[in-house]
């Protein structure tokens, strides 16, 4: 299970489905056995979800993602409230409670930003914005 898991890169779901357990019980049963076979078997690579600190040097980013080429991030703006009904729906973003654009950043190791998207409506969501 764990194997399947690390080498096809699936889904907690879909390796439940394989080897028929609940989706939950796929989870603890890897958070248990990871750490045996990572400190006696298996070279398997660190997962860089343990980042606990904002990494703020050129030096702390590369330690934990070798060789990057470029970042994603994405920023939501507020605009004033639309006083047309239908643009009113379109720019609404419900999460916040506000009317918002959206546009996703792309920047190198250098710090130079590489392609900027146009703004987007605030419903959108930012990964849709991104394909």
């Amino acid at each position: 299970m764990l194997l399947a898991y690390y080498r096809l890169y699936i889904t907690f779901a879909l390796d439940g489905f394989l080897f028929d357990l609940d989706q939950s019980n796929i989870c603890r049963d890897i958070q248990k056995i990871e750490p045996l076979l990572i400190r006696n078997c298996l070279p398997i690579p660190q997962k860089i979800y343990n980042i606990t600190k904002r990494l703020n040097t050129l030096e702390e980013v590369e330690t934990h993602f070798p060789s990057f080429l470029s970042f994603i991030a994405s920023t939501e703006q507020s605009i004033p409230r639309p006083k047309d009904n239908k643009r009113r729906k379109i720019y609404y973003s419900g999460k916040r409670k506000r009317h918002t654009v959206k546009r996703y950043l792309m920047v190198n190791n250098s710090g130079i930003i590489i392609h900027k998207s146009n703004y987007k409506k605030g419903r959108r969501d930012i990964y849709d914005i991104y394909k």
